[in-house]
């Protein structure tokens, strides 16, 4: 929009960008800017350059001199919507919907309709597009879906996707607008891609009133690049892109530019990137608007193109370019998008799509072949794990040419089952890794895929450096000290963080005070559980940057269990005296998300008496998105399966500043909140953990404590907090060179005492970890404030992957010396911390000693 913008820029101005931009200079957002409005001779200077650069990309991906599109069908699953855009004529209200004939949402055998006629004409795309949850506007689109036994329109979305898929083999692309880290899990497993536009950075443009996204709660830029970094979190090949000429600066739609660079740089998940042209339309707020122009078009892209890099697949809508397909190639793009022989574009009805024999002859007028693609770019098929779901691939394998990765172009699609992958449990891998960690160590520092499963680790340096910054406190520790003797409960958050930083004598007068309070209010014994940990499986691409046990499947460390072995390990723990088997596993692309649950009847039907403590809140994520399961559904059903208490392991730091340094993909703290809270409500009671001494500092530890007082004032499900020191040695974090090596003992100190000071009187039980600490170590905790020892576990592999030098297995008189060495007497507890029946006792301490040769599993 030019009059939204400032004054042109000087020669001197465009003539250094335009060089900067030939020389293959990185550039600024100011150089970006200027170039955004090159006209005329400086545009053909600036698309020449920028062709190069696409010209580069095309060749490093293996297909010089061709430009692609997706052959599709369109599929308007709901023109509700509950934003209000103002330049938008696809969304509709349910008045006009019912005077045209029309439901809410297209019905089941309309989806299926449209994608199977597509089908019959070569396509190989479903495009869904359809307005933001109009559920949360419209009384109707509510009704509409309960009538139909749906929670939400996500939800009809991926049983559409899951329907296309199965009855004609068309392969769906979704965009269903705004998604939260769960809807993103939720919708990968149906669908080889996902997209969102971007649109725009300019917050003024959403935030003002009159303006095109004002009143539009989906439009806020902060909220749709958080959808763009979840997408990248998740592994997701991700769709987005830029909507110029709705009232952005240059300065603005450079700036949009750059936050898609700065994604894809540190999680490589857009598989392309759409500049799409504004175009007045009818009956809307902005109809008076002027469109952009094509060459504003032409500049964007080949802006876009030199910001983006060559690897970048930028791609401009052929049915918005009025014919002028030359000057559109000639910037940069090497894709068209999707054209459909079939429907309509539903966004820009006015705007027929060109005929595909059109499109491709108007494409090598310019030099270029037209290439059918899939869905899916072939960058992202030849990665394969994580970015496609093993469901999916049956489907994607069907129809991509297997040298290129794109489009058999031959090929007609026909629908094949969305199943689980056959494999499931099947014992494979080094399923004795329990035993030989502690003998033969693991294979390598590091899994095979270092340098991709995690991000960029240089981007990763960058994000990380504002949380690694010591804060500066001021409050006086001599009065914190004091409240914390008299009133912890009224500590204000300056006076524990004054004690969070304590050194020296102040240290030792807040253990003190921890140690007493914890007499008052546990007393003195120490207790501890005889359990087994068994972890069925370390295959895991969430990438995880301070986890050393996950592997990938083909890694020489890796290994999954067979159900069989599953239980056998429970019946020997239950032998040997346990109580609890502690159940967690890797994030398996293939195990489906039943597998929790034949994994805990598993137990149950070997051993009913047992205890199984299993499935972090992550796990609970994950098998209730491959279910399609709500939260609440699914721990219903594995409670029914035989769970008995969840462990609260995934925590980390429940803050996202420090989770997304610590981990690319694992569940944000929102939603660990969200399953531990609907656990408690449902009876599961849990535990509670908190990871520390990596890129996080005292003010995370504050807020992570304050978050499990308040979930435990709520819910009063918490057993106990546990402490877990991070271990570096291994770390994947660490050996990028980002994390400190471990906390110090201070740490280990000040954060077990402040456990007991801050989360006292709701969590009473706190647990130190021996496997971490050691004997030595674990004692001082006792002395710290700590109440508890854990378990004996008799296997332990992530500690111990991690570098860990303790072992994996203490036995009944082991854990009695550690107390005695603080002082204090032991006992033993069940998970939930009652008394352990006589029988169990008795058969623990007769076999108390003799686990190392009872517990080897021959496969």
């Amino acid at each position: 929009m030019t009059d939204a913008q400032p004054g042109r820029p000087t020669e001197n101005a465009m003539r250094r960008a335009l060089k900067r931009a030939r020389d293959g200079v990185a550039l600024d957002t100011a150089e970006a800017a200027v170039l955004l409005q090159a006209r005329g001779e400086q545009l053909r200077d600036l698309s020449a350059s920028a062709a190069r650069v696409r010209d580069a990309g095309l060749v490093a991906a293996g297909r010089p001199g061709v430009i692609t599109y997706s052959k599709k069908v369109f599929i308007p699953l709901t023109r509700l919507c509950r934003d209000r855009c103002h330049y938008c004529t696809f969304v509709t209200v349910p008045g006009k919907l019912r005077r045209e004939g029309h439901g809410m949402y297209l019905s089941p055998d309309e989806v299926v309709e449209v994608a199977r006629q597509g089908a019959a004409l070569g396509c190989k795309e479903a495009l869904f597009t359809l307005g933001d949850r109009p559920e949360d506007r419209w009384p109707e689109a509510r009704e509409w879906l309960d009538a139909h036994g749906y929670d939400d329109t996500l939800a009809y979305v991926r049983a559409m996707a899951i329907r296309v898929l199965e009855e004609t083999g068309l392969l769906p692309h979704l965009n269903p607008g705004v998604m939260s880290w769960t809807d993103l899990q939720r919708l990968k497993p149906v669908a080889p891609s996902l997209g969102m536009m971007l649109e725009t950075t300019a917050t003024r443009l959403w935030s003002e009133p009159g303006g095109p996204h004002h009143g539009s709660p989906d439009k806020e830029p902060a909220v749709r690049l958080r959808v763009l970094e979840d997408a990248g979190r998740s592994n997701v090949p991700f769709t987005t892109g830029v909507l110029i000429g709705i009232g952005e600066s240059y300065e603005e739609r450079a700036d949009a530019l750059f936050q898609l660079r700065r994604i894809q740089r540190q999680y490589q998940s857009i598989q392309e990137v759409i500049v799409q042209n504004f175009r007045a339309k009818p009956d809307t707020a902005m109809r008076a608007m002027p469109d952009a122009e094509l060459e504003e078009l032409a500049a964007c892209i080949a802006v876009a193109r030199h910001i983006l890099g060559p690897a970048a697949r930028i791609q401009a809508p052929p049915n918005l370019v009025d014919a002028e397909y030359a000057l559109i190639v000639g910037a940069g793009i090497d894709d068209w998008g999707g054209v459909s022989p079939l429907t309509p574009d539903h966004v820009n009805p006015e705007r027929p799509w060109p005929h595909i024999d059109q499109l491709a002859e108007r494409t090598r007028e310019s030099g270029f072949e037209l290439r059918e693609r899939l869905t899916v770019y072939p960058e992202f098929i030849a990665r394969g794990e994580p970015w496609l779901d093993p469901r999916l691939l049956p489907h994607v394998r069907a129809l991509a040419d297997p040298e290129t990765g794109l489009a058999r172009e031959d090929a007609l699609p026909e629908g094949l089952p969305w199943q689980e992958p056959d494999e499931g449990f099947t014992a494979t891998g080094r399923t004795d890794l329990h035993r030989t960690i502690d003998t033969e160590g693991r294979t390598g520092d590091r899994r095979a895929d270092f340098d991709a499963v995690y991000g960029d680790w240089e981007a990763l340096r960058e994000q990380a450096a504002p949380g690694m910054v010591p804060q500066r406190i001021d409050s006086d520790v001599r009065e914190a000290l004091a409240q914390a003797a008299d009133d912890p409960t009224r500590l204000s958050d300056d006076q524990a963080l004054a004690l969070l930083h304590a050194d020296g004598p102040a240290l030792d007068a807040l253990c003190s005070i921890a140690d007493d309070l914890r007499r008052a209010t546990v007393g003195d014994e120490v207790t501890y559980i005889v359990t087994r940990n068994i972890n069925f499986t370390n295959v895991c691409y969430t990438g995880c940057r301070f986890c050393a046990f996950a592997q990938r499947r083909t890694d020489a460390d890796a290994y999954t269990l067979s159900l069989d072995q599953v239980a056998d390990r429970a019946a020997q723990a239950w032998e040997v005296g346990a109580t609890e088997v502690c159940m967690q596993g890797g994030i398996h692309p293939d195990l489906p998300g039943t597998a929790y649950f034949d994994i805990a009847r598993a137990v149950k039907e070997r051993v009913p008496g047992m205890h199984v403590h299993a499935f972090s809140p992550m796990e609970v994520v994950n098998g209730a998105s491959r279910t399609g399961l709500s939260i609440r559904d699914w721990l219903t059903a594995a409670k029914e399966a035989g769970l008995d208490s969840i462990p609260g392991t995934a925590a980390e730091i429940l803050d996202d500043e420090v989770r997304w340094v610590l981990t690319k993909g694992k569940l944000p703290a929102a939603d660990w909140i969200e399953v531990v809270r609907t656990a408690h409500e449902l009876g599961l009671r849990s535990s509670s953990t908190m990871m520390y001494g990596h890129v996080d500092q005292p003010r995370h530890w504050l807020g992570h404590f304050r978050t499990l007082a308040a979930i435990q004032q709520e819910t009063g499900g918490f057993t106990e907090f546990v402490t877990l020191p991070f271990i570096h040695t291994n770390a994947p974090v660490y050996l990028a060179g980002i994390a400190r090596p471990g906390p110090t003992t201070r740490d280990n100190r000040a954060v077990t005492a402040m456990a007991r000071v801050l989360l006292h009187p709701h969590i009473t039980n706190i647990q130190t970890s021996w496997v971490k600490l050691g004997a030595e170590g674990a004692a001082e905790m006792l002395r710290s404030g700590a109440n508890d020892l854990g378990g004996t576990l008799m296997e332990e592999t992530i500690s111990r992957m991690a570098g860990s030098r303790y072992g994996s297995y203490r036995s009944i008189e082991d854990l009695r010396a550690i107390a005695t060495l603080a002082g204090r007497p032991a006992r033993p507890r069940t998970t939930l911390y009652g008394e352990v029946p006589a029988e169990r006792v008795a058969a623990a301490e007769a076999s108390d000693g003799h686990l190392p040769e009872l517990l080897p599993l021959a496969d």
